[in-house]
Parts: structure tokens; sequence; C-alpha cells
């Protein structure tokens, strides 16, 4: 009886070995034919993000000129290259407007842009959703209560809101993701009603902390949540670029991992990623991208949506080319929008976050439908 149930033995043993080995070929073989696809080569990166840099330089420069005070092209130029040592024609206000005005503005919008662009890219790859975004999933909105925490309870400090602000963003990213982890992992509609959920117990946050503020503050801190750049400070520009650089930094340097992860977090294993650790990593590097900027601009919906998702349709899907390239040009993106908010109406302002709904709003409907 022994010697006839051991052929079977070996028989199934064998033939789990041969799975194995088939389902290992098949995943490198996805794996290669993912990354020659995308073809995201050093040269194709070069050529991508030198030409949005050079955008976003002729974007800024055509923002700094537009305003209420309008400033000569030639001699803002000429500002610009000699430091301010040569002015031009540029009168003393003139010249504060620029560097005391609109400059940090237009850095300010900039890394905003570019933060939540990135994040965006890294969420998307790391759940495998078109649809994830910061502004969606609720993770603005935990940055957001962070923030009011940080200037209700512990004054204007500079740093303390950036800091509360990531951890805010922190915790909702992990609560969004367990909430809608299932066995088939988290899927589209599980992410949005887990967001849904998240952002509405965060609102309801918001609003009890509201009401502890006095009537005068009420006004300024709605318009900062639907996206305002215009306090922007010397102090809180180095700490966006600085934690911009190296969040961005971070991300790309997960972009190969995150491209394996889109086959499939198994597959990925499988492959050698270290999927809890890459997890983890893109969580923390995002978050700190969300949290700084929500903290010092506010919630700027849909940029995470539409950047990422454009870049996509007009490059590839490798994440090595994707990031950077959508940090660029979410960075371009909230710059116009910024631009638009502050001339539309002047000398009166529009949120930012105004702007960016009105591009991001239509594209998230045509998105979910196409779902």
């Amino acid at each position: 009886m022994a010697w006839s149930k051991s052929p079977a033995r070996f028989t199934r043993k064998l033939s789990s070995k041969d799975n194995m080995n088939e389902r290992t070929t098949t995943i490198s073989r996805n794996a290669a034919s993912l990354e020659n696809n995308a073809r995201a080569t050093l040269r194709k990166t070069l050529i991508v993000c030198g030409s949005l840099a050079i955008i976003l330089i002729v974007i800024a420069i055509v923002a700094a000129t537009m305003g209420s005070e309008r400033l000569p092209v030639v001699d803002l130029l000429s500002t610009l290259f000699t430091g301010g040592k040569t002015t031009g024609s540029l009168t003393t206000t003139q010249r504060a407007i620029l560097f005391d005005i609109r400059l940090p503005r237009i850095l300010l919008a900039a890394t905003v842009g570019a933060s939540l662009a990135a994040s965006g890219a890294s969420y998307q790859a790391l759940l495998r959703n078109a649809l994830a975004e910061p502004y969606l999933l609720g993770i603005s909105n935990g940055a957001a209560v962070g923030t009011m925490v940080a200037l209700v309870f512990m004054g204007a400090n500079e740093w303390t809101r950036p800091l509360l602000a990531f951890g805010g963003a922190l915790a909702a990213t992990f609560v969004v993701y367990r909430l809608a982890r299932g066995r088939a992992g988290a899927t589209p509609e599980k992410l949005i009603l887990a967001g849904v959920i998240v952002t509405t117990f965060q609102s309801s946050a918001i609003v009890f902390i509201t009401t502890l503020m006095d009537a005068t503050r009420i006004r300024s801190f709605t318009f900062w949540l639907l996206g305002d750049l215009s306090q922007a400070t010397p102090q809180s520009i180095w700490i966006a670029v600085a934690s911009t650089v190296v969040g961005v930094a971070a991300l790309t340097l997960k972009a190969r991992p995150l491209n394996l992860m889109m086959l499939g977090e198994r597959d990925a294993f499988d492959l050698g990623v270290e999927v809890e650790r890459v997890r983890l990593q893109v969580f923390l590097a995002a978050s700190l991208l969300v949290g700084v900027s929500v903290a010092l601009g506010g919630s700027v919906g849909y940029v995470g949506l539409v950047v990422p998702h454009l870049v996509r349709m007009s490059t590839s899907g490798d994440n090595r080319l994707t990031i950077p390239a959508a940090a660029l040009a979410g960075a371009s993106f909230v710059v116009v929008a910024d631009t638009l908010a502050r001339t539309v109406i002047a000398p009166r302002e529009l949120p930012v976050g105004a702007i960016t709904a009105l591009v991001g709003a239509p594209l998230f409907i045509y998105l979910l439908k196409r779902r």
C-alpha cells in the first residue's frame, strides 16, 4: 500500500515544483515585459524632465510678471539673473513685490504641486489604483486636522505645523489602507469608500476645532482649507523646498520596486522585493510631502490625480520616469492655477483649490466611468 502511494506523492511534489518554476518564469517574463514596454531609459528621462523643468521656469517667469502690478519682462529677467543687483527700470515698490510677495508664492506653489503630484503617483503605483490620490483618500484632510491642532493649541510655530500635519497624513494613510484592505487587496471601490469614511470623520474634527476659534479667524481658516498660498514666508519656503527634495528623491529611489509591485504584491515578493518595507517607506515619504504641502498651502485637491494620470498617458508607466516628471508637471500645474486664482478677479483672490478642482473633478468622473 505504501509503495502504491509513493509514486503519486512523488508525482505531486514534482508537479508542485514544476508549477512553482513555471510561475516564477511567468512572473519574471511579465516584469521584463513591463520594463521593456515602459522604455524609461536614462536618456528619455533626462529629455522629459529637462523639458518639463524648462517649461516650469518659463511659467514661473510669466507668473512673476502678472498681477495687479505688471512687471516688465526684460527688467524682471535682468533683476533675477543678477540676483537683484541690477533692477533696470523696476521701482523700489516693484522690486519689493517681486522678491517679497511673488517669488516666495511661486516657489511655494511649485513645491506644493510637486509634492502632491509625486505622492499621488506613488500612491497609484503602490495601491495599483488610478483613482488613488491624497485628497480623495482623505490624507489631505488628515494633514489639515494636524495643522489645525498645531495652530489652535500650539501657536503659529513654523515647525509644529508641518510635524503635526505629517503625523495626521500618516495616520490617515494607514487607516484608509487598513479599512480598504481585503483578501483581494485594496479595490478601487473600497479605497474610495474608506476615503469617504475617513474624510467624513476628519471633517467633523475640523468643524469641532473651528468652533474653538474666534470669529475673526474662522474666515481665514476656511479660505486656507480650500488652498491658500498667500502666506509664504522665507522660513516656510525653506521647509517646503527641503521636504519636497527629500520626499521626491526618496520616492524616485523606490521607483523600481514600485514597478514590480504593480504586478501584484505576491509576484513582487517572489521577485525579491521587500514588500512591507517598501510600502512603509513609500507611505512615510508620501505622507511627509502631503503633510508639509497642506500645512503651508492648505488642501489643494486633485493635483495628485490629474498630473500623474496625464504624465502616464504622455510618457510611460515606468515610475522611474513618472514620479520625477509628475513632480515637475505638478509644480507647473499649481503655479498656473495659483496665478489664475490671484488674477482672475483681482484685486480679490480665489482659493487655488477651486481652480484645480475645475480640472480634476471632470477627470475623476471620467476615470471612474472608465472603470
